[in-house]
């Protein structure tokens, strides 16, 4: 229904919004309370929007959303004097049916992105509460991008409002001693929301462009100031900006995922490349360099590259082994052995895949297996590919990746059948 997917809209993009300019004006102390009127606001617009939808959905949702968390307030018997001040307080700065300018509502989704920063909150927790105050991600959505439960994502929520209330955090900016540990944290969650929606965990779609979407635009809200520009922040943006070039081209009409090497190129979203050019550029103008410069160096050889066969392997080989030594992961040793099997170097890639950590790919298990058939089909054993790409579907979660993967076991059986016949005619 129409009204449903309005209302899920405007809860992506401005759940966030909503909840920053509201914690401005009623303060942190009271977050769990906004949080409640801004879930209560899109449940009421759910319901009274399918006889008619406001003129200004948006200034509706700010409007009923204030409203309910002055009600909210004034009804809980601990915070009643407090919430009576609040409310006279704020009626008399800013007219109910006004919507909050432009800047404002940026000026709050920055302190609230520095809250969750706030060394007061355990990493796991700054980035659980960043997701769900800033992107509107539910527990669930937090639990798949940061690949554990959802029962473990609530009490991190549960421990990050505590934790903001019993050290009385100001809804404010740090100080500049504590800025530049803060944004690396900063860019850490947004690089996060972006991986989410890049390659989703989501059981129906691989690709969500309004998380990818959400995490350039949060990226862009940092770089506008200049006290929080840096090489790791251009290096990111461009990252970004160069990934999401590709997003329509990784799925087809048939809403199946294409893989890199069958991707029409022409459908790749040159304005975007550029913005991440000129990111880059800006990037290399500082001395410090980041994981994000190396990933985005990777990301720009796939786009330099006019057809899959021109991909300059030993580049992105190059450029992910600087990668590995400056910040070792399993996924980046994974990554290693895939562009080693393009380069035909079998002995090197199963090497990397026998030492690799597979139980650190967590949820993204299932690529190992993957990259071991790949390993296998391309030697020509595909007796023993077949079997390691059903580990590999076993372990996918998302309905798109586990038809594609299907497909390609469907491709190696016709092969293996198509070689068993040509030995016999």
């Amino acid at each position: 229904m129409m009204e449903h997917k309005i209302v899920d809209h405007l809860f992506r993009h401005h759940y966030g919004k909503m909840v920053a300019i509201l914690t401005r004006y009623f303060g942190l102390s009271h977050i769990e309370t906004i949080e409640d009127a801004v879930q209560d606001t899109f449940l009421k617009a759910t319901l009274l929007w399918r006889k008619q939808i406001p003129e200004n959905p948006e200034a509706w949702l700010t409007s009923v959303a204030k409203n309910r968390t002055i009600d909210l307030l004034r009804s809980s018997k601990a915070a009643n004097n407090r919430s009576q001040k609040v409310a006279l307080n704020t009626a008399a700065v800013v007219p109910m049916v006004e919507p909050f300018l432009d800047h404002e509502i940026e000026d709050s989704q920055l302190r609230m992105i520095f809250v969750a920063c706030h060394p007061s909150l355990k990493p796991k927790e700054q980035i659980a509460f960043a997701l769900r105050t800033i992107s509107g991600f539910s527990s669930k959505e937090i639990a798949a991008a940061l690949l554990t439960k959802e029962n473990t994502i609530a009490k991190r929520l549960t421990r990050a409002k505590k934790a903001i209330i019993a050290n009385k955090l100001q809804f404010d900016f740090p100080p500049a001693s504590e800025m530049q540990a803060r944004v690396v944290r900063v860019m850490e969650i947004i690089y996060l929301t972006f991986n989410e929606g890049f390659h989703s965990t989501n059981t129906e779609n691989v690709v969500r462009g309004d998380l990818c979407g959400e995490a350039i635009r949060l990226c862009k809200l940092l770089l506008k100031k200049e006290k929080f520009r840096s090489g790791s922040l251009y290096a990111l943006f461009a990252l970004l900006c160069f990934h999401a070039s590709r997003l329509e081209s990784k799925t087809n009409a048939q809403n199946e995922i294409v893989d890199i090497r069958d991707q029409d190129r022409s459908t790749w979203y040159f304005p975007l490349i550029e913005m991440g050019n000129s990111a880059m550029n800006k990037a290399m103008a500082y001395d410090e360099v980041s994981a994000y410069h190396y990933e985005a160096a990777i990301a720009a050889e796939h786009l330099k590259a006019k057809t899959f066969a021109e991909t300059d392997w030993e580049r992105i080989l190059d450029w992910y082994t600087k990668l590995q030594e400056l910040q070792p992961s399993a996924f980046n040793l994974l990554h290693m052995a895939i562009v080693n099997l393009q380069l035909r170097n079998f002995e090197v890639a199963k090497q990397l895949l026998d030492t690799l950590p597979v139980s650190d790919l967590e949820q993204r298990e299932y690529l190992y297996y993957g990259c071991y058939a790949e390993y296998y089909a391309k030697k020509n054993d595909l007796i023993l590919a077949i079997p390691y790409l059903e580990k590999a579907i076993l372990r996918t979660s998302n309905n798109q990746e586990r038809r594609y993967l299907k497909q390609k076991k469907i491709a190696l059986e016709n092969r293996l059948k198509g070689s068993k016949n040509s030995k016999f005619s």
